[in-house]
């Protein structure tokens, strides 16, 4: 039997870092993810809704050199343009305009260890009709 049909759900996403601390500031100040109560100076986890975003020290990737994620992790927001503009003046630099994919708004941007992130808001139905 496949190991895939025992998984039940996914737990949290790992977010790559090479400082705590400084993840731990623009993931809970700058972006105002609320921090798990329950989780450590150790393993630093922020709830967002459906996921819970866990930063993982480099030390425990297995890698000798650090890689940020590219996969970008969307973070929906009822507004792209707002977020974006508030971002940006606290400091946070997107390295394109925002993006109209005729089915969404979507900004990308990095956290401070290079992790791919995005400003997201689909405002297009899906096929039947239903809206997200």
């Amino acid at each position: 039997m496949p190991v895939t049909s025992e998984v039940e759900r996914v737990d949290f996403i790992a977010v790559p870092t090479l400082d705590r601390e400084r993840s731990a500031k623009f993931y809970g100040e700058t972006l105002g993810l609320e921090r798990n109560p329950n989780s450590s100076e150790q393993w630093m986890e922020f709830e967002i809704g459906n996921v819970t975003l866990a930063l993982l020290p480099h030390e425990y990737t297995g890698r000798s050199e650090f890689t940020p994620s590219s996969g970008p992790i969307a973070l929906r927001v009822s507004d792209v343009d707002e977020a974006r503009r508030k971002l940006e003046e606290a400091g946070v630099e997107f390295p394109m305009e925002t993006i109209d994919s005729g089915v969404c708004h979507i900004a990308p941007f990095f956290d401070p260890d290079g992790n791919s992130l995005m400003l997201h808001r689909r405002y297009a139905p899906y096929a039947d009709g239903s809206t997200p």
